[in-house]
């Protein structure tokens, strides 16, 4: 019989085998075409995930690039109408038509169109394509409309025999029955899954800087969104369409992403209507936990079914998706917005079977030794005792101290005499608040627990010394933990979490303290054991030797030892855990400092609570961090104003060394704005900071050396340079002392310029090159960047200097390297937008444009102190602001500057 594809001619044959129209917005999802880069050579590419993850919008892109090489695509979009065998037939055999493979003949088919055997069918579809003279690729999308075991059974016959020429592209909501594991085996399938279609953080941010032209939104805010919707396109399509038609709701984005009706009836009629009843009042039940296995999922839902139940859900309607564990068990979670759908769906029909369903789960994970689950379970199903009494039977002699979160969390709730009947609890509750922040907390615990029966108890001198030493570094004393743990290595804590701690608190301090080599060699003869690599404290430990290099200045090697802890911290344990905390504050520093501004933006988005509740140096770290960004993304004032909160709350703590980084980072942004006045007033309270522990060591050592920095840069810009090199040589001493190498770079930078500004041209040219050599070797950039600009002309002297290692040279290249940026020739702007280009690109003061203006009127630097009432050395160091900025020599090249680009006429 002759077989008959009148499709072009239906109805809906044009939607059927033509692709969507996209918009100019879409993003092109680089990374997973990269990934499915092998689609030429393979029988079949296979992309599944749930709807609203793009899998279209996919197929659409892959389409694109395949027909830029000059190959043939036919298209087929499949609706519920081909469920039915015949109804499938008919369309794939009319796309199959438009590559050139239009078979007329089937061997074996019936003329009442009712039977038609699979083995004819392939193999004429097969010995047709061979002849085709190129590859040839059909695009199935929507691949999980077939229901029909025939349609199957030919799907699996092509692609398992299909010729080298024939490519097939199936997107699918679930995963299709064709024989997957064993084009894998041949390296005949290109796939992308569940886990793979979430935008990137990359992507989040290029979607929404397409489709929100009027709002920038900003780095914190892209991470919180990608936080909540972990990348889902279809909540970042509705984020934006909110953002757009009500833009003050920007503030409210997680509660809009749980509680909005538009997301909500998009997961009822989009994701889960075509799910059977009983596997969603299965999967239901299963919302309220954070991850589950079979045999968790049998025990809290009485399922007996429930291995099969979680097999089909992930395999046939991709509603949960695998997730690493330590176990060679399964695990699975579910989206977080469609578990929070699910739960609450539950919750609304019977909130008492989810404390229920927590206290059922808080026993499993109990029975299993696994802690801090069992803990949060039971603090959500309202049975503190259990809680308590889950932590007591769990917690073995070398207890690892991963239940962090979940122990602050439940021992919030606890009476206090329930803490101290149980000592172990009380003491590692006491540990836990001082780990996480909480100083105060923790020495109340501490006090109650030294007055009680259990300080007497064999080892717990030790653990308190321990305690009280956590609480110390909080209170940033560390010659205090030095005096509570500088012991000898045999009365140290003999479990080896507490172990971890010890000895971390050891290097920290001593690396505080300029003992770096010291802190060096403890840490590398204190290596993890194997055995612990990953658990949280094992990874807190670790995240101490890239710290000491920070500490130092060794900012290339603290980037290069942190990225990697950050990636394991946030695998292993969440984005906003205490180690991913630890790590993505030295790593903003570092990053600044290597002008990966990019970089040091995106680590510390969203990451609020490193700037007002964590250690000292953390906050000290992602502060100053933080305010040299806001000064670059939003200005000085911006920056200025967030300092000062800082130092206002760095007081609050009692913590008067993060207060003066505070301030002293403040006199730095003023002095080079040319506000010396405001910058005066900042010096103030620095300086009482200073004064008030001025016989004590460190960190009141650092605090003095801070406020000398900050009087030293007053003192260059008043033209005193003997004050400022007395100042400087306060901050050499202490850098060091401290062994703080970053810091010694900085002093040299200052100290050249104020040996400039005296014509002690030799000492302000070996100054540099001392400065050169050293960042160079630390990876040092912004350190210029923000502290050399007075210098710039200094720099240019010493290209061919002798004694600058080839290091040093190319950080002198770079640093000479003028910035510039092309414009094309269509898009050249007027003489007049030229002009206004020039004069925002120089960034000049309100007080510099004066002064170029006065300078453009051929006053002196005596008559322009008069003209504003400033003082001569003012005056100076402004103008030699200026000619930095201008990149001029001269106060006539500045003149012929600002003529030529309309400051004055």
């Amino acid at each position: 019989m002759t077989l008959q594809t009148p499709l072009s001619d239906q109805p809906d044959a044009s939607g059927k085998f033509a692709p969507p129209r996209v918009g100019p917005r879409l993003i092109v999802r680089k990374r997973l075409l990269e990934r499915l880069r092998d689609a030429h050579l393979c029988a079949l590419t296979l992309i599944t995930g749930s709807a609203g993850f793009g899998k279209t919008s996919l197929l659409v892109q892959l389409r694109q690039e395949l027909m830029k090489d000059g190959a043939e695509v036919a298209w087929l979009a499949l609706s519920a109408d081909d469920q039915h065998g015949a109804v499938f037939r008919h369309d794939l055999l009319g796309a199959l038509a438009r590559l050139g493979v239009a078979p007329e003949d089937i061997p074996g088919a019936e003329d009442d169109d009712r039977a038609w055997p699979v083995e004819p069918v392939a193999a004429t579809i097969i010995a047709l394509a061979e002849r085709v003279a190129k590859h040839i690729y059909l695009f199935v999308d929507d691949y999980h409309h077939v229901d029909d075991p025939w349609a199957h059974e030919l799907m699996r016959k092509l692609v398992t025999h299909s010729p080298a020429n024939l490519h097939i592209v199936i997107a699918s909501r679930t995963t299709p029955p064709l024989s997957l594991s064993r084009l894998r085996v041949y390296g005949q399938l290109a796939e992308a899954g569940f886990e793979d279609l979430p935008f990137s953080l990359d992507e989040t941010q290029a979607f929404f800087e397409q489709n929100l032209a009027t709002l920038k939104l900003t780095a914190d805010e892209h991470q919180l969104i990608q936080d909540v919707t972990h990348g889902w396109p279809a909540s970042l399509q509705l984020i934006a369409i909110m953002l757009r038609n009500r833009p003050a709701t920007r503030s409210q984005l997680p509660m809009f992403l749980r509680r909005s009706g538009d997301l909500q009836n998009y997961l009822a009629e989009d994701v889960i209507a075509q799910v059977p009843t009983e596997m969603i009042a299965f999967l239901e039940m299963l919302a309220p936990l954070r991850r589950f296995n079979a045999a968790l999922a049998s025990h809290v839902t009485g399922q007996t079914r429930a291995a099969d139940l979680i097999k089909r859900a992930e395999e046939e309607y991709l509603l949960i998706q695998r997730v690493e564990s330590e176990d060679r068990t399964p695990w699975y979670r579910f989206h977080p917005l469609l578990g929070d759908f699910l739960g609450n769906r539950l919750a609304a029909r019977n909130g008492d079977i989810v404390q229920a369903l927590h206290r059922s789960a808080s026993a499993w994970f109990a029975s299993q030794q696994r802690l801090v689950d069992a803990v949060r379970h039971a603090k959500l199903g309202g049975d503190l005792a259990l809680a308590v009494r889950t932590i007591e039977s769990a917690m073995p002699a070398d207890w690892r101290f991963s239940a962090v979160g979940a122990m602050v969390q439940l021992l919030d709730h606890l009476p206090a005499d329930t803490h101290f009947a149980h000592p172990r609890l009380a003491f590692l509750g006491c540990l836990t608040y001082a780990l996480t922040a909480r100083p105060a907390q923790a020495q109340r615990w501490l006090d109650q627990l030294k007055r009680s029966d259990s300080a007497r108890l064999p080892g717990m001198d030790i653990q308190l010394a321990l305690a009280e030493a956590t609480i110390a570094m909080q209170r940033d004393d560390n010659q205090y933990v030095l005096a509570l743990l500088e012991r000898p290595q045999e009365s140290w804590p003999s479990n080896p979490t507490l172990q971890y701690v010890y000895i971390g608190a050891l290097v920290t301090s001593f690396a505080q303290e300029g003992r770096i080599r010291e802190a060096l060699r403890l840490h590398d003869e204190h290596a993890v054991q194997s055995d612990d690599r990953g658990s949280e404290i094992a990874l807190m430990f670790e995240a101490t030797l890239p710290a000491t290099y920070l500490k130092q200045g060794q900012v290339r090697e603290t980037a290069r030892l942190g990225a990697a802890l950050l990636q394991q911290a946030e695998t292993t344990y969440g984005r906003h855990s205490v180690c991913a905390g630890l790590c993505a504050a030295m790593l903003g520093d570092a990053y600044y400092e290597l002008d990966r501004i990019a970089d040091a933006r995106d680590v510390l988005a969203n990451r609020t609570s490193l700037l007002s509740a964590s250690w000292p140096d953390v906050m000290v770290q992602a502060s100053l961090v933080h305010a040299r960004l806001a000064r670059i993304d939003q200005g000085p004032a911006a920056a200025l104003a967030f300092l000062q909160r800082q130092a206002a709350h760095f007081q609050d703590l009692g913590l008067p060394r993060p207060a003066a980084f505070m301030l002293g980072e403040a006199v730095r942004i003023l002095l080079a704005d040319g506000d010396h006045v405001r910058a005066q007033g900042m010096l103030t309270p620095l300086t009482a900071l200073a004064v008030a522990d001025k016989d004590s060591p460190h960190p009141a050592a650092e605090t003095r050396a801070i406020a000398a920095l900050a009087c030293a840069r007053l003192a260059l810009v008043n033209c005193n340079a003997a004050e400022a090199l007395n100042a400087l040589e306060q901050v050499r001493e202490f850098a060091l002392s401290a062994g703080r190498d970053r810091l010694l770079v900085r002093v040299n930078l200052l100290a050249a310029a104020a040996y400039e500004d005296i014509e002690q041209a030799s000492s302000a040219r070996q100054c540099l090159v001392d400065a050169l050599n050293a960042g160079a070797a630390l990876g040092l950039v912004r350190t210029f960047i923000d502290d050399g600009a007075p210098l710039a002309p200094l720099f240019g002297t010493l290209r061919n200097a002798a004694t600058l290692s080839p290091q040093a040279r190319a950080l002198l290249d770079s640093l000479l390297k003028p910035s510039s940026a092309s414009t094309p020739p269509s898009t050249r702007p007027r003489r007049e937008d030229a002009q206004t280009l020039a004069r925002e690109s120089v960034n000049l003061t309100p007080r510099e444009r004066e002064i170029l203006l006065l300078i453009s009127q051929a006053m002196s630097n005596k008559r322009i102190a008069l003209t504003l009432n400033i003082s001569v050395g003012t005056t100076k160091w402004n103008v030699r602001n200026i000619l930095t900025k201008l990149g001029v020599s001269s106060r006539y090249d500045a003149m012929t500057w600002a003529r030529e680009h309309g400051h004055i006429e």
